[in-house]
């Protein structure tokens, strides 16, 4: 069992920068894929980003690839997703999860473990 705490979310102008962190309960952090979804009103929950176990492969949406930086911490049992030049398509509810699977999957279906979001406001 995995319980998954997201902070750092707010308001920004486009153009800013945001720290998502996600906090993970348990002793085995280390050996689950983690994700980084979002939500906008009336849409579907997308994959923004996702990393492998040790870190070694990270794996971006193209909307947000040289923007978007995801990491993790094994010793402190947290992820985080470094976003920067934000633009108001960007505003969401941003989820993390977490699952024990062959690699980052795409598809929300495939993880187990989810946060209850942290929210993103860009304003133009």
């Amino acid at each position: 069992q995995v319980q998954l705490v997201e902070s750092g979310g707010g308001a920004v102008q486009a153009g800013g920068s945001l720290r998502l962190s996600c906090a993970a309960s348990g002793r085995t952090f280390s050996s689950y894929i983690m994700g980084w979804f979002r939500q906008a009103p009336g849409k579907e929950r997308e994959f923004v980003a996702g990393i492998t176990e040790v870190g070694g492969g990270t794996y971006y949406t193209d909307s947000v690839k040289g923007r978007f930086t995801i990491s993790r911490d094994n010793i402190q049992n947290t992820v985080y997703l470094q976003m920067n030049n934000l633009t108001p398509e960007d505003s969401a509810v941003y989820y993390c999860a977490a699952a024990r699977m062959s690699g980052v999957s795409h598809d929300k279906n495939r993880y187990d473990y989810w946060g209850r979001g942290t929210q993103v406001t860009v304003s133009s």
